[in-house]
């Protein structure tokens, strides 16, 4: 992949206001009940965060994974900040344990993760935009699973949106910037992310089964399901097949997620995940895609035991959107 070697240039970022803005660090909001979700639904945040899920639904439509394609300097610097993450796993290698699930190793890690969070994030940002940091430290320390319970699920890669978002917010990320940012960043958080899991035998955090869409994530659905909008060869219904997931899923995260099911898990595809199974029925990836926007909606973001963990800063506000 070609890496860009010049900075963005100022005035193509739009405009935010460094020098006047009072960062704050996130608190939860939302907190007394599924009474506040419409105080969630109507939010700045809320707002910010589904606009963004469709921008770069738009940004991925018909990409691959492994397009070559020109980085800028943040979107390296992103990276470098996951392999720096992804490093520590060998620090805090897997402990012996009675239990199957859950090694406490996992904890070391995300000492060691959340020290380092500010500092990493910092590295990244100008000195005017240094104070952005413990704001957006905040996001980043949540992408990774709970520290206590040892899982992880789609409101920890919901912080990880709102970590990406953020750069958005600040005009450090542009516009031609979203494609690497999903399918170069993005991707390489899930590659950490499942190295976290089977590592540390992390548990799905609030799974509801084979009636959940993955025990995990949610959104390389949604990005996956757009990259391949328009494919000439690859179905809906031939996504379950073994010769399509194997040979394709370097190049598209749907595909990826198919082929990961299928090595964590054993058994008939239609009995360990049955909303995949029946996604396979439809008749084009158009509503495939439409579709995992609206469940996106409904079975993530309208549900309070997810949103209740959400951190609510200066960038992505719980204030009524306007």
């Amino acid at each position: 992949m070609k890496m860009a070697t010049t900075s963005i240039p100022r005035e193509e970022i739009p405009k935010f206001d460094i020098e006047n803005h009072q960062f704050v660090v996130p608190t939860k909001q939302v907190g007394m009940g599924p009474e506040d979700i419409p105080k969630w639904e109507n939010s700045e945040a809320y707002k910010d965060l589904t606009g963004f899920i469709q921008a770069m639904n738009e940004a991925v439509k018909g990409k691959k994974v492994g397009a070559d394609r020109s980085l800028s300097p943040m979107i390296v610097g992103l990276l470098k900040l996951l392999d720096t993450l992804d490093s520590y796993i060998a620090e805090c290698p897997p402990v012996d344990q009675p239990q199957r699930f859950g090694n406490k190793a996992f904890r070391s890690w995300f000492d060691k993760m959340k020290q380092n969070s500010q500092d990493l994030i910092s590295n990244l940002l100008d000195e005017n935009f240094k104070k952005a940091s413990e704001e957006i430290a905040v996001y980043l320390s949540d992408s990774f699973g709970n520290q206590t319970r040892i899982d992880y699920g789609t409101g920890h890669e919901l912080a990880f949106l709102a970590f990406m978002l953020c750069f958005y917010k600040l005009g450090l990320l542009e516009e031609s910037d979203a494609e690497a940012l999903i399918l170069t960043v993005f991707t390489r958080y899930l590659v950490l992310v499942r190295r976290l899991q089977l590592s540390y035998r992390m548990e799905p955090a609030g799974s509801q089964g084979v009636w959940a869409l993955d025990d995990h994530q949610f959104l390389p659905f949604i990005w996956g399901s757009a990259q391949l909008v328009g494919h000439p060869r690859i179905q809906p219904k031939s996504f379950i097949k073994p010769e399509i997931y194997e040979h394709f899923a370097k190049d598209y995260m749907f595909l990826s997620c198919i082929k990961y099911i299928n090595e964590v898990k054993t058994g008939p595809f239609a009995e360990h995940s049955n909303q995949l199974w029946n996604i396979s029925a439809v008749p084009n990836w158009e509503k495939v895609n439409a579709g995992l926007v609206k469940m996106y909606k409904a079975e993530v973001l309208a549900k309070f035991p997810v949103i209740q963990h959400f951190w609510f800063g200066s960038l992505l506000s719980i204030r009524p959107a306007t």
